[in-house]
């Protein structure tokens, strides 16, 4: 199958094509984003794969299927960029890869945890320029926190198995509670009881209508002061411009984030030349107690080569008309993190 591969990057390309050696598929790799104004790409190409800041708006899904597109084949496990109504309505079939590495986010999670607490981060600077004081660096121990998890599917789960072997409390909230959570040793709240009573709060749900800005003013009035704030799943779950009052006020001590709202413009390229123009994550690098990356939470050699490999057979299974059920992203699903 001949296969228009946007967001192409030279890291991707060769665990790509080491999964592809078994299956045959053509692979055509274009550096653009998907946009409105790069589908031509793709004209001819019954398959398109894409990444998390390619546009699969209802206008782009169009021109893909005026262009004979039938398969949009996602290398990641998040669809809020894909009009699922508007795939189905044009007889597009979207596929995803649900868990490429739930390990690595939740490593990532607590690296940033860890770094942020102890100030990792800021140390390190001050070392490489020869200030060897301690001052700013105060940090406190894990043993004994209250985690609060909100979405205790593999990823959070893996967060909560983790802190728990740092003595954390572990407290959870989901809409389809798990008993591996429970059996790691987490007890499940309402969300206004795991607000209240969280030391550190970790975000791991999808982006849908319902979770959009979960965490706003409202949310963060409900939480101990000095809470520290994590979130690596998706960057609109947080109200950014009520998180930074929050910062400014100090209801929130710490924040990790590997996600922002209006990263689209920003993660995955280079713009150490250029002057940033958005006022909001400008901001936000000014705050001392704020330690950012930029989404490679999942940027393993495992995670990489589980995506390929499930993409190429996510290819093979739709020319063969094998679909995996639960790797199709239709608009009547629901899914937790």
């Amino acid at each position: 199958m001949r296969v228009a591969i946007f967001s192409a990057t030279g890291y991707e390309r060769s665990f790509l094509d080491a999964a592809n050696a078994r299956h045959g598929h053509e692979l055509i790799y274009f550096e653009p984003a998907l946009r409105r104004n790069t589908a031509r790409l793709a004209a001819g190409f019954p398959a398109v794969c894409g990444f998390v800041h390619d546009d699969f708006s209802a206008g782009v899904m169009l021109e893909l299927q005026r262009q004979k597109t039938r398969l949009i084949a996602l290398r990641c496990a998040g669809f809020n960029n894909v009009d699922v109504e508007a795939a189905e309505q044009l007889g597009m079939t979207v596929l995803r890869v649900p868990a490429y590495s739930p390990a690595a986010v939740a490593e990532h999670t607590v690296a940033l945890l860890l770094a942020l607490n102890r100030k990792i981060h800021r140390a390190y600077l001050r070392v490489r320029e020869g200030n060897f004081a301690l001052d700013g660096l105060l940090g406190f121990e894990l043993a004994g926190k209250t985690v609060g998890i909100i979405g205790t599917g593999k990823i959070g789960l893996g967060v909560g198995r983790i802190l728990v072997g740092f003595g954390c409390t572990l407290l959870g909230y989901d809409p389809h509670p798990g008993a591996a959570f429970t059996a790691a040793g987490g007890r499940y709240v309402p969300l206004d009881d795991l607000f209240a009573q969280a030391d550190i709060l970790s975000l791991h749900l999808p982006l849908t209508p319902d979770t959009r800005h979960l965490i706003d003013a409202e949310a963060l009035g409900r939480m101990k002061r000095g809470v520290v704030l994590l979130n690596t799943s998706r960057g609109e779950l947080l109200d950014t411009r009520a998180v930074i009052a929050a910062l400014k006020s100090g209801k929130v001590g710490l924040l990790g984030l590997d996600v922002y709202e209006e990263e689209t413009n920003l993660f995955f390229r280079n713009l150490s030349d250029t002057v940033i123009q958005d006022d909001v994550f400008a901001r936000l690098l000014t705050f001392p107690n704020v330690l950012i990356t930029s989404h490679q939470a999942f940027f393993t050699e495992e995670a990489l080569s589980r995506i390929a490999e499930t993409t190429m057979e996510n290819l093979t299974q739709f020319e063969e008309g094998n679909i995996v059920a639960e790797n199709e992203v239709r608009a009547s699903q629901h899914f937790h993190g």
